[in-house]
């Protein structure tokens, strides 16, 4: 009884959090004066621009693609050596956060963008640039609710509140369109999301993957998951308890990327993994992750992606990203 009062307030929370993040923006820590930018970045610091952005350099591949969405291909100088998206980001420099900063600075960047790993995991790189004066400015939304505000920051940065506000408009308007043709089908799958084979990691129930799954009709079995750090999306789960729930789950999705690389014929391989009945109904598909954890423009290709593979039958099937 307690279990079941406990999933059903998690659920209770996540359509809270979906109504937060379609149904209306957040806030933005910025302040205009003068013609100057002033911003709050995810470390908690105070940036100011005296303004927008016009030689930026990308060290995280999400920041690269939404700076290319809102139409800052002139402005973007260097990216990092992961960039996939657009095909665009290939032509441009790379720069790696592990290497010598003296080549960033050599550009003269007045924008240099990075996500929190990078400041944990290279922080004398990080200092070094913004002891030479750059400008560095550290986003990152974990959570679905957080990417407007996330965008919403770029854009000022760079000056484009205009092009950010269109797109993030078509943005909501195409997952509603998504979330309305899965919302009554009935019974729903139910589903395992595997973010990496190593001990069967799967998603936190607030994630951005999770919200993705929730909106294209799914039902995430492992809602139970916790993260394995605060404030991390990423939850070990485990083979037993997996395996517990076999019976349960109808389909099962491997997120394919850089930390998994599993495909639905190794999954079959697995010990006892014949046994979860989506594997013995050949129901194992795999997305990519840029599509379900990057945060950028694209999660509504991927909730349509998921849509379809769970739903093929239904009017769901034939949505287009």
């Amino acid at each position: 009884m307690k279990k079941r009062i406990f999933l059903l307030l998690v659920n209770v929370f996540l359509m809270l959090v979906i109504l937060v993040g379609c149904g209306k923006t957040g806030t933005v820590s910025t302040e205009k004066e003068n013609g100057a930018i002033k911003i709050v970045d995810d470390l908690g610091r105070t940036i100011i621009l005296k303004e927008p952005a016009k030689r930026i350099i990308s060290l995280y591949s999400a920041h690269t693609e939404n700076l290319f969405a809102l139409g800052l291909d002139e402005e973007i100088i260097g990216v990092s050596t992961r960039e996939s998206y657009p095909p665009e980001a290939l032509n441009k420099p790379q720069f790696d956060y592990r290497s010598d900063p003296e080549k960033v600075l050599a550009q003269q960047p007045d924008l240099v963008l990075i996500r929190p790993f990078i400041k944990r995991s290279s922080p004398d790189f990080v200092q070094a640039l913004e002891n030479a004066g750059v400008k560095v400015v550290c986003l990152y939304p974990e959570k679905f609710y957080q990417f407007d505000d996330y965008i919403k920051r770029l854009a000022v940065l760079t000056g484009r509140e205009k092009e950010a506000a269109v797109k993030l408009e078509q943005f909501h308007q195409k997952l509603n369109e998504i979330e309305n043709l899965t919302r009554d089908i009935a019974p729903k799958k139910k589903v395992f999301f595997e973010s990496t084979a190593r001990e069967y990691r799967t998603i936190t129930p607030d994630s951005i993957p999770a919200v993705i799954l929730q909106l294209a009709g799914g039902i995430n079995v492992a809602e139970d998951a916790r993260p394995i750090r605060k404030g991390s999306s990423i939850a070990p789960y485990g083979a037993e308890r997996l395996l517990d729930k076999a019976d349960e789950i109808d389909v099962y999705i491997v997120q394919r990327g850089v930390m998994n690389h599993a495909t639905p014929e190794s999954v079959k391989q697995r010990p006892g993994f014949k046994n979860i009945k989506a594997v013995r109904e050949g129901r194992i598909f795999t997305i990519d992750e840029k599509l379900v954890s990057s945060p950028t423009f694209r999660l509504t290709e991927g909730a349509a992606k998921l849509a379809a593979v769970l739903y093929p039958e239904k009017e769901a099937g034939r949505l287009t990203p």
